[in-house]
């Protein structure tokens, strides 16, 4: 009786801060698919190729493989509150770069300003997803982060139409960059308001004696290295991010250059709407999860995802892009269900495997790039032969990987 009131005062006062964290996923959402906005939108305007385009991508999510493990760091000797605040603070900076680089009209003061954006990013990352498993039952964890990732998926529906709406109207060269001043003005400041709400607001921290209690695991105390099921899922978050940013980095690409008559505008709506698919599948497969196990679905939307990477690949015009609109779908549960599989059972270690969890986004540094020179090289659909890797990969780890553990 008295083990259920403790539980049942503990969710209670989970509650608050599970919605204040949630509102970090939206912002988050909002900066990573103003990525691949950006990516065409240099290539027009700044006259970068494919392949350089591609480190747009690389960095901001290089900027999370330098930070995650000083991040990690930070917050064991901080706490998960002011892990957040640093992120917070760097992420506004970072907006606010984006106006003297567009006075500099120079690709390398773009790209300083969304590393500094995505070394903010890595930091929340860092603190959130860990802190949103944590912040509950231990088998409740897969769920809690799904449902706060769904509100990420909420963020990236808002990027492609901002792009839409302001950075392809624009006229000349000189509008162009000017264009990307207002929304990341606006984005810096309610960065900044999250910030002072977030100094203002006491959120609890969950010591490593808590994380102890909620993942209790006759293998917590092994290190962590030995845990396979945890750097399987290193390896299974690796490709699976890599192919989210190669896929959203060059759908607009694909579309302009594959399908006849298709404008960046045109384009741009069209990822809008596949971020909408996307959105509506994090809140399905958050519903899904209190009926299917994570790792049948997780197996489901991987085998999906690599599938219509192969009608992509096929050149059929419309039914290519909505193929490619159905792989945005199905990648909705992916990353939340990989790193909750991935920390499953790690007890006190939980902090420090979040940090590597983090750096595994680096595939989304990699990947982009290299397809960018695939698409110069040869066409844009060939490609995405390395998104439909990736997505295998996902696949075997959903049926197999997870499974695997030392003693």
């Amino acid at each position: 009786m008295q083990q259920k009131s403790t539980l049942a005062s503990r969710k209670k006062a989970y509650f608050f801060p599970l919605v204040m964290v949630t509102t970090l996923f939206f912002m988050w959402g909002l900066a990573i698919s103003m990525l691949d906005v950006l990516n065409k939108h240099f290539q027009d305007v700044l006259a970068v190729s494919k392949g350089q385009s591609g480190l747009v991508q690389f960095a901001v999510y290089g900027a999370y493989f330098l930070m995650a493990l000083p991040a990690g760091y930070f917050m064991r000797r901080f706490g998960y509150q002011r892990g957040i605040l640093l992120g917070l603070s760097l992420y506004a900076l970072g907006a606010f770069l984006f106006y003297p680089a567009a006075e500099v009209a120079t690709f390398g003061f773009f790209l300083t300003a969304l590393f500094v954006i995505g070394c903010g990013l890595a930091i929340i990352e860092t603190a959130a997803n860990p802190y949103v498993t944590v912040l509950g039952n231990s088998n409740g964890a897969v769920f809690r982060l799904n449902l706060a990732q769904s509100f990420n998926g909420l963020g990236v529906v808002l990027g492609p139409l901002i792009g839409g709406l302001v950075l392809f109207t624009a006229g000349s060269a000189d509008e162009g960059l000017t264009s990307v001043q207002q929304p990341y003005l606006i984005i810096g400041c309610v960065v900044l308001a999250l910030f002072v709400v977030f100094s203002l607001v006491k959120l609890p921290e969950i010591t490593a004696t808590e994380e102890t209690a909620v993942e209790q695991s006759a293998g917590a105390s092994k290190k962590l290295f030995q845990h396979e099921h945890f750097v399987y899922g290193l390896v299974a978050q690796f490709f699976y991010i890599g192919a989210q940013a190669g896929v959203w980095g060059f759908f607009i690409n694909y579309v302009v250059d594959e399908v006849p008559g298709m404008t960046n505008k045109t384009g741009a709506f069209y990822l809008t709407a596949a971020m909408a698919l996307y959105t509506a599948g994090r809140f399905l497969g958050t519903a899904l999860l209190r009926y299917v196990s994570p790792t049948k679905l997780l197996a489901v939307y991987a085998l999906i995802a690599a599938l219509s990477m192969v009608i992509v690949m096929l050149n059929l015009g419309l039914i290519s892009i909505y193929a490619l609109m159905l792989s945005c779908f199905c990648m909705s549960i992916m990353f939340p269900t990989i790193f909750a599989l991935g920390l499953k059972g790690l007890g006190k270690e939980t902090k420090q495997a979040g940090s590597y969890m983090i750096m595994s986004i680096v595939g989304g540094a990699l990947i982009p790039p290299i397809m960018g020179l695939l698409a110069d090289a040869a066409m844009t659909s060939m490609a995405f032969v390395l998104p439909c890797f990736s997505f295998m990969v996902v696949f075997w780890y959903a049926r197999w990987g997870h499974k695997f553990s030392a003693g």
